[in-house]
C-alpha cells in the first residue's frame, strides 16, 4: 500500500467486502480505539479544511495558519487535496510539499470568469513550480451549473496543453462522468466524489453504496485512472432520509472506508481534516461537522 503500514489485520478479519466491518462485535468504547487506530494506520489523501472560525472563502490565509494545519495532518496523509490557487490557498501546495506531502490542486472555477482567469494563472504557476502532482480543473461546476460543458471543456484542454507533464482532471459527482462522455474523455484521471450521505443511505449500506458509485464512475473512465476525489459522513446536524449524523455513525464510515481503501487498494480522499464554521447555508448545519478534527483542531473521538 501507498502510505498504510498493515496494522489493522484485526479489523481486516472483522471485515466484509460489501457490508464493511462487522461493528457489532465492538463496544462504545472499542469503537472509538478502533477509530484512532484507523487514523494512526494512514490514509492515502486527505482533503484540507482552510478555515478556522469566522473565516470562509473571499479571506485570505497566512503561511502560518496553513502550516499549523499541513503539520497537524502531516502524520496521518501521503495526500493533501486543495480546492482554490488564490487567497492564501496557493500556500498549501507549497507547503505540502515542503513536507513530502504529495498534491492534489484545484483550482475553483464559478461565474466570475475574472476570478477564474485568477484561478487558472495561478494553478499554473503552482504546477510550474513544481508544486502540483495532479491538477483539478473545477470542482463541482457542472453540479451548480456555473459553467457550461463547453467552456469547462475550454479551461480544461487550457490547462491540459499548459501543463503536459502534470495528470489534469475534473472534480464531479460520480454520475456526472457517465452524463458527460466529452468532459471524460478530456480528462487524464477521473475525480469522483462519492457521498452516500447525501443520498440518503442508511450507515449499514452505506460502503456498499459508496462501492456502487466508484464502480459506476470506473466503468464511465473506460480504463482510466479513478480517484475518490471526496467522501464523508458528518458527525452531527440533522439526518438525510435514512442517514444519520451522529458521531457514531461518523466513526464507522470513517473507519470502513479506511479499511476498503487498504484492502482494495482505491485511492481516496476523505472529506475532511477539520470542522468548518462558514459551510452551512447550502448544506444545512450538518455542512460545519465534517471533520476528523473540530474547528479547534483537537481530533474529535
Amino acid at each position: 500500500m501507498s502510505y498504510r503500514e498493515g496494522r489493522l489485520v484485526g479489523v481486516k478479519d472483522k471485515f466484509s467486502q460489501h457490508i464493511g466491518v462487522e461493528f457489532d462485535k465492538y463496544s462504545d468504547e472499542d469503537l472509538v480505539n478502533l477509530w484512532h487506530e484507523t487514523l494512526k494506520n494512514g490514509m492515502h489523501g486527505i482533503c484540507f479544511s482552510m478555515y478556522e472560525d469566522g473565516q470562509e472563502p473571499g479571506d485570505t490565509i497566512t503561511i502560518e495558519q496553513v502550516e499549523r494545519r499541513v503539520k497537524i495532518l502531516k502524520p496521518y496523509t501521503k495526500w493533501i487535496r486543495s480546492f482554490s490557487c488564490i487567497e492564501g490557498n496557493e500556500h498549501i501546495p507549497r507547503i505540502a510539499k515542503k513536507h513530502g506531502i504529495k498534491t492534489l490542486v484545484g483550482a475553483w472555477l464559478g461565474d466570475d470568469f475574472e476570478k477564474n482567469e485568477e484561478e487558472i494563472e495561478a494553478l499554473i504557476q503552482l504546477a510550474n513550480e513544481g508544486h502540483v502532482d495532479i491538477a483539478a480543473v473545477g470542482n463541482e461546476v457542472l453540479y451548480r451549473k456555473d459553467l457550461t460543458e463547453q467552456q469547462l471543456l475550454d479551461y480544461i484542454y487550457r490547462v491540459k496543453a499548459a501543463l503536459p507533464n502534470v495528470e489534469v482532471g475534473y472534480v464531479d459527482a460520480y454520475y456526472e462522468f457517465s452524463n458527460r462522455p466529452a468532459i471524460t474523455e478530456a480528462c487524464d484521471v477521473i475525480l469522483s466524489n462519492c457521498y452516500p450521505y447525501w443520498e440518503g443511505c442508511s450507515i449499514e449500506y452505506s460502503l456498499n453504496h459508496m462501492q456502487q458509485m466508484y464502480g459506476q464512475a470506473k466503468d464511465a473512465g473506460n480504463g482510466k485512472r479513478v480517484i475518490i476525489t471526496e467522501t464523508g459522513w458528518p458527525s452531527q446536524g440533522s439526518s438525510l432520509r435514512g442517514a444519520h449524523s451522529n458521531a457514531v455513525n461518523a466513526m464507522k464510515y470513517f473507519i470502513n472506508a479506511q479499511v476498503w481503501s487498504e484492502v482494495d487498494d482505491i485511492e481516496m480522499f476523505y472529506f475532511s481534516s477539520f470542522d468548518e464554521s462558514w459551510k452551512v447555508g447550502d448544506e444545512g448545519d450538518v455542512g460545519a461537522y465534517w471533520g476528523l478534527w473540530d474547528k479547534n483542531e483537537k481530533l474529535k473521538f
